[in-house]
């Protein structure tokens, strides 16, 4: 279990380069700047950002396979509801070659991400703003999403989007058991839970 900031740079640092790991930094500032002027994150995770926000996001990467991260196959991750850009724009710091699209509704948070986007110099990470049942389905790789809605909803909204190849990681927290029992059996079926390395309580629902 990743306990302490310490750690949660030690495990982030075990997959990153130093570039990554500077552009980690940097959006870890941003961050808590942003902050400042509108909700990001909690107050009182300022102090843990590497390990409730950086370290939570990055570990996604654990459960998608290496050929669904080849950025030759052109299909982006697509990060839905991404508010601050968690899990979305760690992920694209992490691997700035593949495509990563947030999705973001609020205007202030698009200002936000747009300009991390370009202080990082994440040039194929591209921020949509518009509810993504607004937006005109394309091919993904990966779907995530962060305290974006219930998973039946997201499923739903999701789905244009989806393909057989299409990987889905889905921080759940601790309802991520609880919601994804509720599915019907066919839905429950494609789905499982894996313990999240920030938080003993919490789960990542992910596609089998």
């Amino acid at each position: 279990m990743i306990d302490t900031e310490e750690q949660a740079r030690e495990y982030v640092g075990g997959m990153a380069d130093r570039v990554a790991i500077e552009r980690l930094e940097r959006f870890a500032e941003l961050l808590i700047e942003g902050n400042q002027r509108q909700n990001l994150i909690s107050k009182a995770s300022e102090a843990q950002v590497w390990q409730r926000h950086i370290a939570d996001s990055a570990q996604l990467l654990q459960h998608v396979s290496r050929e669904t991260l080849d950025h030759t196959r052109g299909e982006p991750w697509l990060d839905l509801g991404t508010g601050a850009g968690l899990p979305g724009l760690v992920v694209a710091a992490l691997l700035p070659d593949f495509p990563v699209r947030l999705v973001e509704s609020r205007a202030l948070r698009v200002e936000f991400l747009r300009d991390c986007c370009e202080k990082l110099e994440l040039s194929r990470c591209e921020v949509l703003h518009d509810r993504i049942e607004r937006i005109e389905p394309f091919p993904v790789s990966v779907i995530s999403a962060r305290a974006f809605a219930p998973l039946d909803k997201l499923l739903r909204l999701s789905a244009p989007f989806s393909t057989e190849r299409t990987r889905y990681v889905l921080p759940k927290g601790r309802s991520a058991a609880h919601e994804l029992e509720k599915q019907k059996p066919s839905i429950r079926k494609m789905f499982h839970v894996e313990q999240s390395l920030t938080d003993r309580d919490a789960g990542i629902i992910v596609s089998v």
